[in-house]
């Protein structure tokens, strides 16, 4: 829901639920942010009612989102999708806008960049991808789109990764591409 200035909050009640919600994988999971507290994250959030609406967003879409680092010198929390394989609503989409208007036939619904965007997160990139898998195994059956360097994507391809055989892979495809196993992860700094 948005407010008549055209700003992302959720109402009271929502914000009450995510914040619940947020605490409790916290918790669940100190191994991914060792060393930081709930009460400052939530002091955050709490801060940046828009961030709350995009973390909503990345929760509704199956993403799991939890803190997994901290930025002193920009005094940020930093969330990634942590949900164990691809979140399950950013999945059968191509890379971007750009792709999905070269599809002739079988157009997927929507592309990983521009729902990013309209989410209010950023897609995660290939070094983003290893540091998450350092905390734990994710994508063993799904893959999710990285964000792209412009070299690779200028001649129309876009960069994926997964997890197999204890190691990270990253691979290329067209942009066009969409695969019912693949999504994307974001990150959100709040």
């Amino acid at each position: 829901m948005a407010n008549i200035n055209n700003i992302k909050e959720l109402s009271l009640e929502q914000r009450e639920e995510l914040l619940g919600l947020l605490k409790a994988r916290f918790e669940k999971n100190m191994n991914r942010h060792k060393g930081l507290e709930w009460v400052k994250v939530q002091t955050k959030l709490e801060e940046n009612i828009e961030k709350l609406w995009s973390l909503n967003e990345m929760e509704s879409t199956g993403g799991e989102p939890d803190v997994v680092g901290y930025d002193k010198g920009g005094d940020e929390y930093i969330f990634y999708d942590c949900s164990t394989e691809s979140p399950k609503g950013r999945r059968s989409v191509c890379y971007d806008r750009e792709a999905l208007e070269s599809r002739k036939k079988n157009k997927p619904e929507n592309n990983a960049v521009d729902m990013a965007a309209a989410m209010g997160i950023e897609l995660l990139t290939e070094e983003q991808y290893r540091t998450l898998q350092k905390l734990e195994n994710f994508d063993m059956k799904t893959s999710s789109w990285v964000q792209t360097p412009s070299d690779i994507r200028d001649v129309g391809g876009a960069l994926f990764c997964d997890y197999r055989y204890g190691h990270v892979f990253v691979y290329h495809n067209g942009a066009e591409s969409y695969y019912a196993a693949r999504g994307f992860r974001g990150s959100l700094r709040v």
